[in-house]
């Protein structure tokens, strides 16, 4: 048999079921419904019998009116005086009335009194049986109300027929429905039941394909149907996993920053240097672009890409980070109607400045270069068309000679900071005397200093006498510094060198009262060959190449560099070097440092 024909059964039987219930509904319902006719039919019966005594003063004998008219309507008949008296009952004889109790509290006759008719229903004084009564109001007679009153013996009788019947098929139908349900749900349930079981399964995550026959019927066709698409979607579900867990690592990873909208311009996603980049709030995602990508250049970009328009990537400053330089590249997803596009954000900010910095450094080494070479070609030619002893030739080779040394130098320094760059040069820490090192450096620059008429003026704090370094190196960092103050400083000014210590640092200050440098080359003075005003413009034997490799140093030791404009004047050049405790010396460096 198939699923449909035993639907077909199950239909039937649930049919059965709902006429039974149906039955038992209507015979429920029969008795009130009986109550309600009977009791609108004594109230109509009331309302006639007060039209027919309307008028009439002269009611000889009301108690054989009320028998008489209570004959003719099958019902209880009583006259009611107007204090409550009983005048007449068609079901009580004559010499029993003045035993009646008063009816002029009775619900209806009250009711009557107040609104013309009244009923009620309750079990009678004067017979103790279950009636219902109608009352109503009689107008210009004797007899001030009349009532008519039916007991519900009859109603009651039937209504517990009819539930018998009910009770009866329903209680038939119940037992046949039953009977042909647990029949019809010993296969059907050991079937569900499988199927359930292999649903669960698939729930808790395990999606191996059960081996079982699920039948050649309905049943079996749907349940190899769910089969079949939940094994594939659940393949579906890894690989898409799989690609997102992928797709999260790359963005994640990612140094450019990824932004997916939709054909509407929603948010999609963001990885989390777009975030950065664009200082996207938490909750970004979902919401329009235009709400919270604050950048017009971008905002176009993207609009024309949604519009299907051609978009070439350009670079962009974005507002929040003014120094810094985007590359904007927005593709068009081609997919279907709701498409969308992705921006790239590429920061080539390093790469600008390293691109500035390599044409800025080969203009510079040319210069740099063909300048003393000139010079040496112009001398050499000069000697090679001059005498053999002309008093200028040794003139012209001390020329030769200084040209040679600065080109010497320049490569020299080339040189070194390659070596930096490659991470080629070690530090050999020790313990290094500041007064000792200001004192070699101004022994090596005095030349320079009495040539200006210059002078060295130095503070150095007790706590920062002895520091904790590479001695040579740090006499390097020292030299190039008051190099540039001896060459950038009015001639008789004074060089202020001082040295403090704090709790994390000493700091070595190197200061000279020359023109200053503008706010805006301050942080750019420590690259190579880099160029200020002319009223900074470095002296033609120097290399261009000083305060670069002071950087390097300096960051050698772990410690930072920078300049500041000075108070009254000239450059402050602060060297920050990280403050070494003693515990944290070799031997050798404490006995030195106790020494």
């Amino acid at each position: 048999m198939t699923f449909r024909t035993r639907f077909l059964f199950a239909a039937l039987l649930t049919t059965a079921v709902a006429l039974a219930l149906s039955t038992w509904l209507v015979s429920s319902r029969l008795g009130p419904a009986m109550r309600d006719d009977i009791q609108q039919s004594l109230m109509r019966q009331a309302m006639l019998a007060a039209e027919l005594l309307a008028g009439r003063q002269d009611i000889a004998d009301p108690d054989a009116e009320a028998k008489h008219l209570g004959q003719r309507i099958q019902a209880r008949i009583t006259f009611i005086a107007a204090d409550g008296r009983v005048m007449g009952d068609s079901d009580v004889a004559r010499e029993d009335l003045p035993s009646l109790e008063n009816h002029g509290m009775r619900a209806e006759v009250i009711a009557a009194r107040e609104h013309g008719c009244g009923a009620s229903a309750r079990d009678s004084h004067t017979t103790g049986i279950e009636t219902t009564y109608a009352a109503c109001r009689v107008l210009g007679s004797a007899v001030a109300f009349v009532r008519v009153a039916l007991p519900l013996t009859v109603v009651e009788q039937r209504i517990q027929a009819i539930r018998g019947l009910a009770l009866v098929g329903l209680a038939t139908a119940l037992v046949v429905a039953l009977g042909f349900a647990w029949a019809a749900s010993i296969v059907l349930s050991r079937r569900l039941r499988a199927i359930a079981a292999v649903a669960d399964r698939y729930r808790r995550g395990d999606l191996t394909q059960p081996i079982r026959d699920y039948g050649n019927d309905e049943i079996g066709v749907v349940a190899r149907a769910l089969d079949g698409s939940v094994q594939d979607l659940g393949r579906r579900l890894n690989e898409m996993a799989r690609e997102r867990a992928h797709m999260d690592s790359i963005l994640r990873g990612m140094f450019e920053g990824v932004l997916l909208v939709d054909s509407t311009g929603r948010l999609l996603l963001t990885n989390t240097a777009a975030r950065r980049m664009l200082q996207l709030p938490a909750d970004a995602e979902g919401r329009h672009y235009v709400e919270v990508v604050r950048q017009p250049e971008i905002t176009s970009q993207l609009a024309a890409a949604l519009r299907g328009e051609p978009v070439v990537a350009q670079e962009v400053q974005i507002d929040r980070s003014p120094d810094r330089i985007f590359l904007a590249n927005i593709v068009r997803v081609q997919h279907d109607e709701r498409g969308g596009a992705v921006l790239v954000l590429h920061d080539v900010t390093e790469l600008r400045h390293a691109d500035r910095v390599r044409r800025d450094f080969v203009a510079n080494v040319s210069h740099e270069l063909r300048t003393p070479l000139t010079a040496v070609r112009g001398y050499v030619e000069a000697l090679l068309d001059a005498p053999a002893d002309a008093p200028e030739n040794r003139r012209f080779l001390e020329i030769i000679a200084r040209h040679t040394l600065r080109m010497e130098q320049l490569v020299r320094d080339l040189l070194r900071l390659a070596r930096l760059d490659a991470g080629q040069e070690q530090l050999n820490r020790t313990v290094v005397s500041v007064e000792a090192t200001i004192d070699g450096v101004e022994a090596e620059m005095q030349a320079a200093l009495d040539h200006r008429h210059q002078r060295i003026l130095r503070h150095v704090s007790p706590d920062a006498a002895m520091i904790y370094g590479d001695g040579a190196k740090l006499h390097d960092v020292l030299r190039n510094l008051v190099e540039n103050a001896i060459n950038y400083g009015p001639e008789g000014s004074f060089i202020e060198i001082s040295a403090v210590r704090d709790a994390e640092s000493v700091t070595l200050t190197v200061a000279d009262r020359g023109p200053g440098i503008p706010d805006a080359d301050l942080p750019r003075i420590f690259e190579r060959f880099y160029r200020v005003d002319r009223s900074r413009t470095r002296d033609p034997g120097g290399t261009g190449l000083g305060l670069a490799i002071v950087k390097h140093l300096v960051e050698l030791h772990g410690g930072r560099v920078s300049a500041k404009p000075r108070e009254g004047g000239g450059t402050v050049v602060e060297v920050v070097l990280p403050a070494v405790q003693m515990g944290e010396c070799g031997s050798e460096a404490k006995r030195e440092w106790n020494e």
